[in-house]
């Protein structure tokens, strides 16, 4: 029997520890930058149809600045009351925490009073603090809500995080799971060394958050040696930016790599993905510009599909770099398998009523 912490409540445990595809929720803002609760609804709704086991709401992909715009409560409530009113099962919920320790645990206070599971806990806000001060901080948050780690990419503003702070990290009580997202191998294989040096293997769920090596990471093992000893770790599902658009097929992806992995098994059909899934990924987030659209990528992506009323981010810095748009569209075109127009069409006037 798996184990399941006592932190969470049974139902969420066993999706979060099973497996599942964690779509991060993006903005649905009106034209004039304005917070657009019918097309949030509908976003909201349609993930919950495309089969997403969770949802991961006021993380980067929500835009950091709903915070200054006093967005951060109201965000929250309207998805866990349309994921209450619209969701024919439970699902795992997960606010994103960030900011000094006091807003932290204030987020935390919001996040537990709505019903959110457990804090996906960014500390890009405290770049300069040493690793006494990481840990005390993400303990004070933890007194609060169950904790998933988040390792950052520093492109889009993570901190650099070493195995010692890692193996610290996992020993905390009232952690459950991580979120691993540096789109960097070496940094990743320093998270699970730490899981491995702190026993903690059998209770954090490990979750992929590199959109760069999202395949790989779910179908192969991670076959490394404590002492004497092999251990196999593997990702059991994705909390990902990228899973917020084309998100009933990313999760049918997902489903056939539990199922192969399951089996141990690599099917070079299902890998042979890799590619065009991180080819696609590179227009949305936008990587020849350094990640300076990816989050306008998503919105775009939304807003053709009809799902948003508008495309605009709530920094009006935030937009789409030269030449982004037309990549986005020679990626659907060359990949039309990976997409869920057809899905979304069929759907969309339900989800927006």
């Amino acid at each position: 029997m798996p184990f399941l912490p006592p932190e969470l409540p049974p139902p969420a445990a066993r999706i979060l520890f099973a497996g599942t595809a964690i779509p991060a929720h993006p903005l649905a803002l009106d034209a004039e930058r304005r917070f657009d609760e019918r097309h949030m609804r509908a976003l909201t709704r349609y993930y919950l149809d495309a089969g997403a086991g969770g949802l991961a709401v006021g993380v980067h992909t929500t835009q950091f600045t709903i915070r200054e715009a006093g967005l951060y409560r109201p965000v929250l409530e309207q998805v866990m009351a349309t994921v209450r009113d619209w969701s024919s099962g439970p699902r795992v919920m997960i606010a994103g925490i960030c900011g000094p320790t006091r807003q932290a645990v204030r987020e935390a206070r919001i996040a537990r009073d709505l019903g959110y599971h457990a804090g996906l806990l960014s500390l890009a806000a405290l770049r300069d603090a040493g690793e006494e001060a990481l840990l005390a901080h993400c303990r004070e948050v933890a007194e609060v809500l169950p904790v998933i780690g988040f390792y950052l990419q520093p492109a889009v503003g993570g901190i650099p995080l070493r195995v010692s702070f890692w193996r610290r990290f996992f020993a905390l009580e009232r952690v459950v799971a991580v979120k691993v997202a540096p789109f960097d191998r070496y940094a990743t294989l320093e998270v699970l060394q730490g899981l491995m040096e702190a026993g903690a293997e059998q209770r954090i769920a490990l979750y992929t958050g590199n959109d760069d090596h999202i395949l790989p990471d779910l179908l192969l093992p991670f076959r490394l040696r404590r002492g004497g000893e092999d251990l196999e770790l593997r990702f059991v599902g994705g909390l990902l930016g990228h899973w917020a658009v084309w998100t009933e097929r990313a999760v049918d992806l997902h489903r056939r790599c539990r199922k192969a992995a399951a089996r141990g098994e690599v099917p070079a059909d299902l890998l042979a993905f890799d590619a065009p899934v991180t080819a696609m990924n590179a227009a949305l987030f936008d990587v020849v510009h350094g990640f300076a659209g990816c989050i306008a990528g998503i919105q775009q992506v939304l807003w053709r599909q009809g799902l948003l009323a508008s495309p605009l981010c709530l920094d009006p810095n935030e937009r789409l770099s030269p030449g982004q748009a037309e990549a986005i569209e020679r990626v659907r075109r060359l990949w039309p398998e990976l997409l869920d127009d057809r899905f979304v069409a069929a759907n969309r006037a339900r989800w927006l009523a």
